[in-house]
């Protein structure tokens, strides 16, 4: 059986790209084929090459585009014989959405879609939880501050909702992208791993904190042990 495990985060800077990198090792390293689907790579592979030139003709991309490419993604991993891919914030498109404009049913009516494509490699989201605001401003302090002004720009120039101008209006939008994020993963019965104080947490902790619920789902190889009381 193969496993599609989508980490997704309340923020930037929660911490996603070090633990997909952890866990892939950790995976690999068992002896299973890993697919590690860097968060860049959606405009360079090429069952998503219709994502990227939509996107770079129109600055959006349409829900049947996106359900189309990841059947083509589905296919080619089935193909290929991977044991295990992790995506690094990929599937499942719901914040993506929220910036098009998309409402919750229309995203209701696409995750059902995207679902019945995910079937044959059985989705499993890890979502670092914590505070956005903290998160950010550990993304801040990595990239600079004008990478701030970059995110918040972006998101204002999406339009979204509700709308950010600023980092208080930022970090109110990203708890609304939070809640529709995870109620639409449950309410389509994904495997949902849950990561609390992931801003605050050191990222070897937070890594063997996700083997170890990866492992109590039945769909990995033996986790590390339980830490004692």
């Amino acid at each position: 059986m193969t496993v599609l495990i989508t980490v997704w985060g309340a923020s930037p800077g929660v911490g996603k790209s070090t633990l997909c990198a952890g866990l892939s090792r950790w995976l690999a390293d068992t002896g299973l084929r890993v697919d590690h689907f860097r968060e860049e790579e959606i405009l360079t592979r090429p069952q998503f090459a219709s994502v990227a030139a939509e996107f770079e003709t129109t600055g959006t991309v349409a829900p049947a585009t996106l359900i189309a490419s990841t059947a083509r993604f589905v296919d080619a991993v089935v193909a290929n014989g991977d044991d295990v891919v992790v995506a690094d914030a990929l599937m499942p498109f719901v914040p993506t959405l929220l910036a098009m404009g998309h409402g919750e049913a229309a995203i209701d009516a696409f995750m059902t879609q995207l679902t019945e494509v995910l079937a044959r490699v059985h989705p499993v989201m890890v979502f670092l939880d914590g505070d956005a605001g903290a998160a950010l401003s550990r993304a801040v302090t990595r990239e600079g501050e004008q990478w701030l002004d970059w995110f918040i720009g972006k998101l204002a120039a999406h339009e979204v909702t509700p709308p950010v101008a600023d980092l208080a209006s930022a970090v109110t939008y990203l708890r609304h992208e939070r809640a529709v994020t995870l109620d639409a993963v449950r309410r389509k019965g994904w495997g949902l791993v849950m990561i609390d104080r992931a801003d605050e947490r050191p990222p070897d902790e937070v890594l063997q904190a996700t083997q170890r619920a990866l492992g109590r789902l039945g769909l990995l190889p033996t986790s590390p042990p339980e830490p004692s009381a």
